[in-house]
């Protein structure tokens, strides 16, 4: 590790002790005012320290979010792999776990078919986010002003006749699943695979995940997906129970 990476990841403990001024970091590291001024000055930039009224630093939000992200990301992984376990015993499809990070759909968990046609997709691949019907359940939970910041900058490869064709059809898709509460894909990125997805929710009814149901046409059409569509949707509210801590017994 390089010397001045060490000494700027080296301020992060200093300061979870509390805020300190520019003197004390300075002292702690062993270096010149200047050079710990660099180093705070590089750390404010990523949001990863913060510089209050009275001049002292303090860690900054971006790193408590990032935490957080990550706690959240591995816990609902661990909650949520043995329901879709159990959602592929019983359909025979492959199941994907998603979540959105970083301006990207990335897929954390699949539970493969049990049929010899297979689906290319890989754990940490980026999904195709105008496409995918997990992108879509993670995108429609974002802000309108989120939403449309998103749908503007992003490119619509038209991967299929089928596949969404610009930013306007995009936002008008994002509304009508962030009203139904399900997204499909119905060939948009292969013409021969189609999938169904719900939403994985925290404690605060926000969307911290989503999962799905893939299966090609020479397996099952369409139609006969979409009556899994219940199933999925179950199994979803369930991994959000359990992962939001209300999956409470019912009173008798």
């Amino acid at each position: 590790m390089s010397q001045t990476v060490d000494r700027a990841l080296s301020i992060l403990p200093l300061l979870a002790q509390g805020p300190a001024d520019l003197g004390q970091v300075a002292e702690r590291l062993g270096v010149h005012k200047s050079t710990a001024l660099r180093l705070l000055r590089t750390l404010h930039e990523h949001g990863l320290v913060y510089r209050q009224e009275d001049q002292r630093y303090r860690l900054g939000a971006r790193l408590f979010a990032l935490a957080q992200e990550a706690v959240e990301n591995l816990d609902v992984r661990e909650i949520a792999h043995p329901h879709l376990v159990a959602l592929n015993d019983r359909c025979g499809h492959t199941v994907h776990l998603a979540v959105y990070e970083e301006q990207e759909v990335l897929y954390i968990d699949k539970v493969e078919s049990r049929y010899p046609v297979r689906m290319y997709s890989r754990i940490g691949k980026p999904v195709a986010i105008t496409v995918a019907a997990v992108a879509k359940l993670l995108l429609a939970d974002l802000t309108e002003p989120e939403r449309r910041a998103i749908a503007e900058k992003l490119d619509y490869p038209m991967y299929t006749s089928r596949s969404t064709p610009d930013a306007a059809a995009f936002l008008k898709e994002l509304a009508v699943v962030r009203e139904q509460g399900w997204a499909t894909d119905l060939g948009g990125h292969e013409e021969s695979i189609n999938c169904i997805g719900a939403p994985i929710r925290g404690a605060d009814g926000r969307v911290v995940a989503a999962m799905s149901v893939s299966a090609p046409n020479v397996v099952v059409t369409a139609e006969e997906l979409l009556t899994l569509l219940p199933l999925v949707r179950r199994t979803a509210e369930t991994i959000s129970r359990e992962y939001s801590g209300t999956n409470r017994p019912k009173k008798a």
